[in-house]
């Protein structure tokens, strides 16, 4: 057994069953000061105030929080982080006054991500996706969620979901894995979208499904992308291979997308800088997460997502990263979390909420982590002294880690 002993404040304790935040209750967070954690088999066993702490067996690992905070790693439900090389040519092409969309117009954007990767052998890419799942790891994020998406042929697709397989079984985090050949059209289908649609649906989701190499379908449902009626086509093949939606929708455009996802019960949409009343009105009362992406609104100078409006309509939210190397080439949850407070208005609560427990839920894990609950994954931060919750975001370049245990 490990016991982590004289933690300063244990938060985020969660009761059992409890899947996600919503409403009033993103604003609660639950501590224990004063606190210790019992940990077997790699699971929390149990935990409560320093008086309750277990007298250690010979054989037991203790550890020392040193009146630090003890919290659970972040959970990234949304990254892009497996691809090759980098898109520095495009990010002077935005400080230059090239949009999103005039980029990708041009051919560049994600189609130039699909060139490079191609052009990479599978050990190569795996060598550099591995690279970033250790620096998020070392930021505090213990689940993450991966998308295929550069690929944009059935071979490359498999490639890259292969790699994230690979991932899967490497890194101590919890990796998910979302199959997003819809995340363009590839080259070779320009002007013949709708043949690239019934590519997708009848040609890689079986070829994904037979190798069960993911956990999810998602699709780009955005102006410029694929229209609601192309993205029910290939939800609907997703869902016939076990397939479970996410889905990319109202980034450049308030798309219909938000409204496909709720009625093929997705378990989330993602991205949202577009809302109107509408959207908010159809995912009330379902399982559907909104996810809100402030990394993306950061670094393409887009509108934040109206993440308060959100909540005051009684939903939940996370926040995820997004990390990808054309619009947010970060995977850092701290940061994410900071931009939840500092440019969408949410309390440190809302935000830790947000990064923690509903991103578990938006990535399907929220039975295992998120949160600090017996029987979870003991996937924790023990962070230095900190005054409150609040001071992550607030001094959010000031290292706060003092140990990872994952």
């Amino acid at each position: 057994m490990k016991i982590i002993r004289n933690i300063g404040d244990l938060v985020g304790i969660v009761p059992e069953g409890v899947a996600r935040k919503v409403g009033p209750g993103m604003d609660e967070v639950e501590t224990v000061s004063e606190a210790f954690v019992a940990i077997e088999g790699g699971l929390i066993r149990d935990f409560g105030p320093m008086s309750s702490c277990p007298e250690p067996a010979p054989e037991d690992e203790v550890i020392d929080a040193g009146g630090g905070m003890v919290m659970p790693m972040f959970c990234d439900s949304h990254t892009h982080i497996c691809y090759a090389g980098s898109r520095e040519r495009e990010f002077i092409d935005k400080i230059n006054g090239l949009s999103y969309e005039e980029i990708a117009a041009r051919g560049g954007g994600i189609l130039n991500s699909a060139d490079l990767l191609h052009e990479t052998s599978e050990d190569d890419l795996f060598r550099q996706t591995m690279e970033r799942v250790d620096e998020m790891v070392a930021k505090g994020t213990g689940a993450i969620e991966i998308k295929s998406g550069y690929g944009l042929t059935t071979e490359d697709e498999l490639k890259m979901l292969r790699v994230i397989k690979r991932v899967r079984e490497t890194t101590p985090a919890i990796v998910r894995a979302t199959f997003l050949g819809a995340h363009a059209v590839g080259r070779a289908y320009r002007g013949r979208q709708d043949e690239y649609v019934d590519l997708v649906a009848d040609e890689m989701i079986p070829a994904v499904a037979a190798e069960g190499l993911a956990d999810f379908v998602d699709v780009f449902c955005d102006e410029g992308f694929f229209t609601p009626g192309q993205t029910a086509r290939i939800l609907e093949a997703g869902l016939r291979r076990g397939l479970r939606p996410k889905i990319h929708a109202n980034e450049l455009a308030c798309s219909g997308g938000v409204q496909v996802g709720v009625a093929f019960n997705a378990l989330s949409v993602d991205h949202l800088e577009r809302t109107t009343d509408s959207e908010i009105e159809a995912l009330k009362g379902k399982e559907t997460m909104p996810v809100m992406l402030p990394g993306s609104s950061f670094f393409l100078g887009m509108p934040y997502g109206r993440a308060k409006e959100y909540i005051k309509a009684g939903l939940g939210l996370a926040l995820a990263s997004d990390y990808n190397p054309g619009s947010s080439p970060s995977g850092d949850m701290r940061f994410v979390m900071a931009l939840g407070c500092v440019k969408m208005r949410l309390t440190p609560n809302q935000a830790f909420n947000a990064c923690t427990i509903n991103g578990a839920y938006a990535m399907g894990i929220s039975g295992i982590a998120g949160s600090i609950t017996k029987g979870k994954r003991a996937n924790l931060v023990v962070t230095k002294q900190l005054s409150s919750i609040a001071s992550i975001a607030y001094s959010y370049q000031t290292p706060f880690i003092d140990r990872i245990i994952i």
